[in-house]
This record gives C-alpha cells, structure tokens and sequence, in this order.
C-alpha cells in the first residue's frame, strides 16, 4: 500500500503534515543488526521523539543510516512521520514509533509498555501547553533525549509549573516544592538545574531569594533589635518573614480602621501611595504563601484591624481573596472584598474571555459554602457573561 498523507493545517500551501502505511508492520527480522541497535535506542526514548533527538542519537557518521531506518520504518508500518515544509521541501520533524510493544518483542527488549504509555499520554499534554506557553518548548526539547523514566519525573515537574502558574502562585523554592512534590527538598539539584537552564523561573513567581513582606503604614515595630517608624519608610517598607515574627509590639500613630490586601503589585504600589493615616496596606502575592500568612497572622495578633481585600476579578483572584478572607476570619475579625463587585468587572474596559481552566475553576469555586457573598456573587457573573479581567486596568 502506498504511504497516507494528511496535511495539519488548512491553508493552500500546507507547513505541516503527517505521513504513514495504513498497513500491519512487517518483520523487523531482516533488518541489520546495526539499524536493529539503533531503533532499540530509538524505542528507549519512548517512542515520540524530534526527528532531531533521533538523529543526534545516532551520531554524526550513521546519520545516511538514520534516514534510511526512518525510511523503511515509515513504509513498513511501523511509523508515522510528522513533517515540516522548510523553503520549499519537506523536512520530518517529529517520529512516532507504532506498535510499541510488538516492536520490543521482536528486537528482545523489555516490556516497558505501562511506562511508554505514561509518557505520551505526558508529552501529548505538555505538547498543547506549549502552544500556549511557547517558552515551555525548550524544557520538552530537553525531555526528548532523556530515559523514558526521568523524562516523566521532568515532565511532572513541568505540569506542576503550569498548575502553579494558572493558580498565580509565587515562592520559594521550597514553596514550589511542596506544591509539586509535598516536600519541600524532593527536587533534587539536578533538577533545579535543569529547571533554571530551561526556563526563566522567575516568570512564573519562582525565586530562589528570601521573600519579603512589603507594607505601608504609619506603624511602629519594635523587636529585639530596637523600634521603626513604618511612616518614614515612604511609600512602603519591605521584610523577611523572620524580622516579622521576631517583633514583640506594633503600635499604631492612631487606631488603625483597617488592612488592605492588593494582588497586584503595581495597584497595591498607588494604593500605598493614597493610602489614609488610618490604613495598612500590604502587597498579596497571589495565592499566599505560608511565610506570608504566618507572618500577617502575627501582625493581626498584635495590631487587629478589619480587612479590604483587592484581587483581579478573575477565578483565581476570587480563590486568593478568600483565602485571605479566610485567614481574618480565623483571628475573628471581619472581612471583605474590596473593588471586586461585579460593576467593577462590568465598568472595567480591559475584559478577557474565560479559558477552559477558568470555567472549571468557577465550578468549583460556586460550589464553596463559605465562599463570602459578594464573591459568590461576582463568581456567578462571570459564568453568566463569560469575561474576567486584571485589576491593574483600573485600582
């Protein structure tokens, strides 16, 4: 039978294609003995590999070799071959072995099926992250060339990433590791390794540094190393955890009526800026991390107030409120939403349509008992409407 082409995209002059025999694979038996040891270490990558991994695996002088295995694997069967159209020709990109399991059969291989299913099912779904996250590509570039076994220990890491994204978390190293491990020093250093020369991990609120609390208010904080007035540190000072926890008074200049979280740091950054005498404010780093609700809990134990909290009108931005919102509840004070009513959503100029991951959080989100009203309410609209936005379009 002869190769099946089926062009990927629909423009007149396809880029992209894909080519295999509709056929049941023939023997691998007669192949030489050097074109079977190169397919063997092929199959150990697990089977869905660049057509470039696949080449450097053979190395520079069996390269004629490579192409002809790849020939006569696309027309026995035994592969299908996705291709690229570069200045005018047809270049393969991308090799999916067929029949994995047959094929490990007939070249004396482990049965390693269970495990080369895990992996593409994998890889498929890093692959569609990456068409929305192009700066994925390299880290699933590195996944190619790698033992079917670390590879999935990589590519996990790189699903709990997108996941710790979407959440619009941010942390420490050892936040990010108990994210995606439960431990906080499960990532070895190999991987971290890995993690920084493959991706810019500071876009997605990973830093290796010690966080900082930042704050403004006219308050006085005074610990073993002595007092500071908060209101000569204009518009905002910024902490360890360690220097806040270690404080054993905060003062107000006068009775302070409220705190104010804001998510995002350039609107929490002009409301410090117009902040009253009577208000703190404090920068909310996305979903809060432990360091950061420790320490704020020992600021309310100290200096109690209400709270006013501000996050983008958007499904994750209604989970980070209520977390806050939880957390001022559990010292016993009240709590609520702050310009995340639904006529600020509505009014704002700048809106965004849900994603799919949006729309399976409101689900979820709708589904909370405690869920503070007006947050519920906001939540409902958004299903309702379909649009969410940033709140640094008008706070």
């Amino acid at each position: 039978m002869a190769v099946i082409v089926e062009h990927l995209d629909k423009s007149r002059l396809p880029k992209k294609r894909k080519r295999y025999e509709d056929a049941a694979p023939g023997p691998l038996a007669t192949l030489p003995a050097e074109w079977r040891d190169l397919l063997a270490q092929w199959l150990k990558l697990g089977g869905n590999s660049r057509w470039d991994t696949l080449i450097k695996k053979a190395g520079l002088a069996q390269k004629g070799m490579a192409e002809t295995l790849l020939d006569w694997l696309l027309n026995h069967g035994w592969a299908v071959v996705y291709e690229e159209r570069r200045h005018g020709e047809w270049w393969p990109c991308r090799v999916v072995l067929q029949q994995q399991k047959i094929m490990r059969q007939q070249l004396g291989l482990p049965d390693d099926e269970a495990l080369a299913r895990q992996w593409q099912s994998l890889l498929a779904g890093l692959m569609i992250a990456a068409e929305a996250n192009p700066d994925l590509q390299p880290a699933l570039d590195h996944l190619d060339s790698m033992p079917v076994s670390r590879a999935i220990a990589r590519g996990e890491l790189i699903q709990s990433l997108i996941r710790w994204k979407a959440d619009q978390r941010t942390g420490s190293y050892r936040d990010f590791s108990l994210f995606a491990r439960d431990a906080t020093k499960t990532i070895s250093s190999s991987e971290w390794q890995w993690l920084e020369s493959s991706l810019d991990l500071a876009n997605y609120g990973i830093q290796p540094h010690t966080q900082l609390l930042y704050i403004s208010a006219d308050l006085t904080l005074t610990g073993a190393a002595g007092s500071l007035m908060l209101a000569q540190a204009q518009p905002f000072a910024a902490f360890t955890p360690a220097s806040i926890l270690q404080l054993t008074q905060v003062q107000a200049a006068q009775p302070l009526q409220q705190w104010i979280c804001v998510e995002n740091l350039t609107s929490f950054e002009r409301t410090a800026a117009k902040r009253q005498p009577d208000t703190a404010v404090l920068w909310l780093p996305g979903f809060p991390p432990g360091w950061w609700q420790q320490s704020v809990s020992h600021l309310l134990q100290h200096c109690p107030a209400p709270l006013l909290v501000a996050c983008d009108p958007d499904p994750a931005g209604i989970r980070i409120a209520q977390i806050a919102i939880d957390l001022w509840r559990s010292h016993g004070l009240p709590a609520q939403p702050w310009r995340m009513q639904v006529d600020d959503l509505n009014h704002c100029k700048q809106q965004l349509p849900l994603t799919d991951l949006d729309r399976q959080q409101l689900v979820s989100i709708t589904q909370q008992s405690d869920l503070h009203p007006d947050l519920a309410m906001l939540a409902r609209f958004m299903q309702q409407h379909q649009y969410k936005a940033e709140q640094e379009s008008y706070l």
